[in-house]
């Protein structure tokens, strides 16, 4: 993958602006924060995310790939200052699961999600070579 990263731009901070790659294309549906039996273990928003990123790279994984492969993240969250006061504890466990990998990123405020307790939800795509 090559970040694209127009020179007179500031760096962003946690994701990058575009992505070029080329290789199979993963599409991972939308992921929320319950767990492989469809349960949620928590209510805390940092909680549904760190386990929402994990169902994605469980799926990646079924078909070889790895963090470092995704190309995009949509962030669907249904409280903006949640996800902002929430940034710092966010950035450890995006570390913890996604390492120094910042893809193309996008975060999305919405009304509500499908399932009542989610707080959040987190679809991405993935270029493996």
């Amino acid at each position: 993958m090559r970040i694209l990263q127009p020179p007179s731009w500031a760096k962003p901070r946690g994701y990058s602006n575009g992505v070029a790659a080329s290789g199979s294309i993963v599409f991972i549906s939308g992921q929320i924060g319950w767990d492989e039996q469809c349960q949620f273990q928590t209510n805390d928003f940092v909680g549904q995310a760190r386990q929402a990123l994990a169902n994605v790279l469980a799926v990646l994984a079924e078909c070889g790939g790895r963090p470092e492969h995704i190309a995009r993240l949509t962030w669907y969250v249904v409280d903006r200052q949640e996800y902002l006061s929430s940034s710092k504890a966010l950035g450890k466990v995006y570390q913890e699961l996604m390492g120094k990998h910042y893809p193309a990123m996008t975060v999305v405020q919405v009304s509500a999600l499908m399932e009542d307790a989610a707080r959040v939800e987190i679809e991405a795509t993935a270029v493996i070579p």
